[in-house]
Protein backbone atom coordinates (compact mmCIF):
# COMPACT_ATOMS: atom_id res chain seq x y z
CA UNK A 1 0.00 0.00 0.00
CA UNK A 2 1.50 3.38 -1.01
CA UNK A 3 2.42 5.77 1.79
CA UNK A 4 0.21 8.87 1.98
CA UNK A 5 1.83 12.31 1.48
CA UNK A 6 1.11 13.42 5.05
CA UNK A 7 2.83 10.30 6.39
CA UNK A 8 5.89 10.95 4.23
CA UNK A 9 6.07 14.55 5.45
CA UNK A 10 5.65 13.80 9.15
CA UNK A 11 9.38 13.31 9.76
CA UNK A 12 10.58 16.56 8.16
CA UNK A 13 7.62 18.38 9.71
CA UNK A 14 8.14 16.83 13.14
CA UNK A 15 9.76 19.90 14.78
CA UNK A 16 6.92 22.13 13.57
CA UNK A 17 4.22 19.63 14.51
CA UNK A 18 5.70 19.13 17.98
CA UNK A 19 5.90 22.87 18.58
CA UNK A 20 2.35 23.41 17.38
CA UNK A 21 1.07 20.53 19.50
CA UNK A 22 2.66 21.99 22.62
CA UNK A 23 1.30 25.43 21.79
CA UNK A 24 -2.22 24.09 21.30
CA UNK A 25 -2.10 22.28 24.65
CA UNK A 26 -0.71 25.36 26.42
CA UNK A 27 -3.34 27.71 25.00
CA UNK A 28 -6.26 25.31 25.05
CA UNK A 29 -9.43 26.47 26.76
CA UNK A 30 -10.33 23.49 28.92
CA UNK A 31 -14.10 23.21 28.97
CA UNK A 32 -15.80 21.04 31.60
CA UNK A 33 -18.25 18.27 30.93
CA UNK A 34 -21.77 19.70 31.20
CA UNK A 35 -23.80 19.46 34.35
CA UNK A 36 -26.94 17.39 34.54
CA UNK A 37 -28.09 13.78 34.88
CA UNK A 38 -26.39 10.98 32.97
CA UNK A 39 -29.35 8.66 32.99
CA UNK A 40 -33.09 9.01 33.09
CA UNK A 41 -36.46 8.41 31.48
CA UNK A 42 -38.46 10.54 29.09
CA UNK A 43 -41.29 10.22 26.58
CA UNK A 44 -44.23 7.93 26.04
CA UNK A 45 -44.69 4.93 23.78
CA UNK A 46 -42.83 1.66 23.28
CA UNK A 47 -39.95 1.11 25.69
CA UNK A 48 -36.52 2.06 24.32
CA UNK A 49 -33.30 1.47 26.25
CA UNK A 50 -30.65 3.84 24.87
CA UNK A 51 -26.88 3.96 25.47
CA UNK A 52 -24.69 6.94 24.56
CA UNK A 53 -20.97 6.13 24.82
CA UNK A 54 -17.65 7.66 23.91
CA UNK A 55 -15.35 10.60 24.50
CA UNK A 56 -15.77 14.28 25.41
CA UNK A 57 -18.15 14.94 22.52
CA UNK A 58 -20.41 12.12 23.67
CA UNK A 59 -20.12 13.58 27.18
CA UNK A 60 -21.31 16.92 25.79
CA UNK A 61 -18.26 19.16 26.25
CA UNK A 62 -19.10 22.50 24.65
CA UNK A 63 -22.61 22.57 26.08
CA UNK A 64 -23.55 24.03 29.45
CA UNK A 65 -25.96 21.29 30.45
CA UNK A 66 -26.70 17.74 29.37
CA UNK A 67 -30.03 19.01 28.04
CA UNK A 68 -28.07 21.00 25.42
CA UNK A 69 -25.60 18.17 24.75
CA UNK A 70 -25.85 15.08 22.56
CA UNK A 71 -27.62 13.06 25.25
CA UNK A 72 -30.33 15.63 25.90
CA UNK A 73 -30.89 16.49 22.24
CA UNK A 74 -31.05 12.84 21.19
CA UNK A 75 -33.38 11.81 24.01
CA UNK A 76 -35.62 14.76 23.13
CA UNK A 77 -35.85 13.53 19.54
CA UNK A 78 -36.53 9.90 20.45
CA UNK A 79 -38.96 10.73 23.26
CA UNK A 80 -41.42 11.90 20.61
CA UNK A 81 -41.86 8.24 19.65
CA UNK A 82 -40.69 6.10 22.59
CA UNK A 83 -40.55 5.83 26.37
CA UNK A 84 -36.78 6.31 26.48
CA UNK A 85 -34.65 4.88 29.29
CA UNK A 86 -31.24 6.35 28.60
CA UNK A 87 -27.73 6.13 30.00
CA UNK A 88 -24.58 8.14 29.23
CA UNK A 89 -21.20 6.40 29.52
CA UNK A 90 -18.66 8.92 28.24
CA UNK A 91 -15.54 10.65 29.54
CA UNK A 92 -13.20 13.33 28.23
CA UNK A 93 -10.03 11.81 26.81
CA UNK A 94 -11.42 8.33 26.26
CA UNK A 95 -10.18 6.26 23.35
CA UNK A 96 -11.93 3.27 21.82
CA UNK A 97 -10.03 0.94 24.17
CA UNK A 98 -11.03 3.03 27.19
CA UNK A 99 -14.66 2.74 26.15
CA UNK A 100 -14.39 -1.03 25.72
CA UNK A 101 -12.92 -1.32 29.21
CA UNK A 102 -15.71 0.82 30.62
CA UNK A 103 -18.61 -0.93 28.92
CA UNK A 104 -17.37 -4.43 29.73
CA UNK A 105 -18.36 -3.74 33.32
CA UNK A 106 -22.02 -3.09 32.50
CA UNK A 107 -24.63 -5.74 33.16
CA UNK A 108 -27.47 -3.81 31.50
CA UNK A 109 -29.15 -4.55 28.17
CA UNK A 110 -29.87 -1.84 25.59
CA UNK A 111 -32.00 -1.65 22.45
CA UNK A 112 -30.13 1.17 20.72
CA UNK A 113 -26.74 2.83 21.10
CA UNK A 114 -24.67 5.63 19.64
CA UNK A 115 -20.90 5.94 19.92
CA UNK A 116 -18.62 8.93 19.38
CA UNK A 117 -14.92 8.11 19.29
CA UNK A 118 -11.77 8.65 17.28
CA UNK A 119 -10.22 12.02 18.10
CA UNK A 120 -8.24 10.67 21.05
CA UNK A 121 -7.24 7.62 19.01
CA UNK A 122 -5.81 10.04 16.43
CA UNK A 123 -3.91 12.18 18.92
CA UNK A 124 -2.49 9.11 20.66
CA UNK A 125 -1.13 7.67 17.43
CA UNK A 126 -3.42 4.66 17.10
CA UNK A 127 -2.94 3.08 13.68
CA UNK A 128 -5.82 2.40 11.31
CA UNK A 129 -5.44 -1.37 11.71
CA UNK A 130 -5.45 -1.16 15.51
CA UNK A 131 -8.42 1.23 15.41
CA UNK A 132 -10.38 -1.17 13.19
CA UNK A 133 -9.52 -4.03 15.51
CA UNK A 134 -10.73 -2.11 18.58
CA UNK A 135 -13.85 -0.73 16.93
CA UNK A 136 -14.74 -4.26 15.83
CA UNK A 137 -14.35 -5.46 19.40
CA UNK A 138 -16.53 -2.58 20.61
CA UNK A 139 -19.26 -3.38 18.08
CA UNK A 140 -19.15 -7.04 19.10
CA UNK A 141 -19.50 -6.04 22.75
CA UNK A 142 -22.43 -3.72 22.06
CA UNK A 143 -24.37 -6.08 19.78
CA UNK A 144 -23.49 -9.17 21.79
CA UNK A 145 -23.17 -8.81 25.55
CA UNK A 146 -25.16 -5.55 25.71
CA UNK A 147 -27.90 -6.67 23.29
CA UNK A 148 -27.95 -3.59 21.03
CA UNK A 149 -30.21 -4.07 17.99
CA UNK A 150 -29.56 -0.71 16.33
CA UNK A 151 -26.17 0.99 16.57
CA UNK A 152 -25.05 4.35 15.19
CA UNK A 153 -21.29 4.86 15.03
CA UNK A 154 -20.50 8.53 14.61
CA UNK A 155 -17.75 9.17 12.09
CA UNK A 156 -14.32 10.35 13.23
CA UNK A 157 -14.51 14.17 13.10
CA UNK A 158 -12.78 16.11 10.34
CA UNK A 159 -9.98 17.41 12.53
CA UNK A 160 -8.56 19.56 9.74
CA UNK A 161 -11.63 21.78 10.26
CA UNK A 162 -11.11 22.30 14.00
CA UNK A 163 -10.62 26.08 14.50
CA UNK A 164 -8.22 25.48 17.40
CA UNK A 165 -5.67 23.60 15.25
CA UNK A 166 -3.06 25.52 13.19
CA UNK A 167 -1.58 24.34 9.90
CA UNK A 168 0.14 22.03 9.13
CA UNK A 169 -0.91 20.22 12.34
CA UNK A 170 -4.57 20.39 11.33
CA UNK A 171 -3.78 18.85 7.93
CA UNK A 172 -1.75 15.98 9.39
CA UNK A 173 -4.32 15.15 12.07
CA UNK A 174 -7.13 15.56 9.57
CA UNK A 175 -5.61 13.06 7.18
CA UNK A 176 -5.13 10.51 9.95
CA UNK A 177 -8.71 11.10 11.16
CA UNK A 178 -9.93 10.43 7.62
CA UNK A 179 -8.00 7.15 7.50
CA UNK A 180 -9.49 6.01 10.80
CA UNK A 181 -12.95 6.96 9.62
CA UNK A 182 -12.54 4.88 6.47
CA UNK A 183 -11.75 1.96 8.73
CA UNK A 184 -14.76 2.77 10.90
CA UNK A 185 -17.04 2.67 7.85
CA UNK A 186 -15.71 -0.81 7.04
CA UNK A 187 -16.42 -1.97 10.59
CA UNK A 188 -19.99 -0.63 10.49
CA UNK A 189 -20.60 -2.39 7.17
CA UNK A 190 -19.82 -5.77 8.80
CA UNK A 191 -22.60 -5.46 11.38
CA UNK A 192 -26.24 -5.50 10.20
CA UNK A 193 -27.21 -3.61 13.36
CA UNK A 194 -24.81 -0.72 12.65
CA UNK A 195 -25.02 2.50 10.67
CA UNK A 196 -22.14 4.92 10.11
CA UNK A 197 -23.07 8.56 10.67
CA UNK A 198 -20.91 10.96 8.68
CA UNK A 199 -21.34 14.43 10.13
CA UNK A 200 -20.57 16.85 7.32
CA UNK A 201 -21.67 20.07 8.98
CA UNK A 202 -21.38 23.45 7.24
CA UNK A 203 -18.53 25.87 7.97
CA UNK A 204 -20.49 27.88 10.51
CA UNK A 205 -18.64 29.43 13.48
CA UNK A 206 -21.78 28.92 15.56
CA UNK A 207 -21.27 25.14 15.36
CA UNK A 208 -18.00 25.26 17.31
CA UNK A 209 -17.65 25.64 21.06
CA UNK A 210 -15.49 28.51 22.41
CA UNK A 211 -12.47 26.19 22.60
CA UNK A 212 -12.53 25.63 18.84
CA UNK A 213 -12.32 21.90 19.41
CA UNK A 214 -15.75 20.68 20.51
CA UNK A 215 -19.31 21.03 19.16
CA UNK A 216 -21.61 23.81 20.28
CA UNK A 217 -25.21 23.23 21.42
CA UNK A 218 -26.32 24.04 17.87
CA UNK A 219 -24.03 21.33 16.49
CA UNK A 220 -25.27 18.85 19.07
CA UNK A 221 -28.84 19.52 17.93
CA UNK A 222 -27.98 18.78 14.29
CA UNK A 223 -26.00 15.70 15.29
CA UNK A 224 -28.87 14.36 17.39
CA UNK A 225 -31.38 14.89 14.58
CA UNK A 226 -29.30 12.80 12.18
CA UNK A 227 -28.61 10.14 14.79
CA UNK A 228 -32.30 9.84 15.68
CA UNK A 229 -33.15 9.46 12.01
CA UNK A 230 -30.71 6.57 11.62
CA UNK A 231 -31.73 4.91 14.86
CA UNK A 232 -35.38 4.92 13.82
CA UNK A 233 -34.78 3.45 10.37
CA UNK A 234 -36.17 -0.05 10.01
Amino acid sequence: MPVAPDQLLRLPLLPVLAAQGLSVRRKAQLLPEPIGPREGRDGRGPRLRLLIAGDSSAAGVGAGTQTQALSGCLVSQLAKHYAVEWRLEATTGHTTQDTIDRLQGLNTQFDMAITALGVNDVTRGVTRNRFVERQTKLAELLTGQLGVRRLVVTGVPQMNRFPALPQPLAWVLGRQAARLDQGLQQVAARFPQARHLALDLPDDPALAAPDGYHPSPKAYTLWAQEAARLLRQT
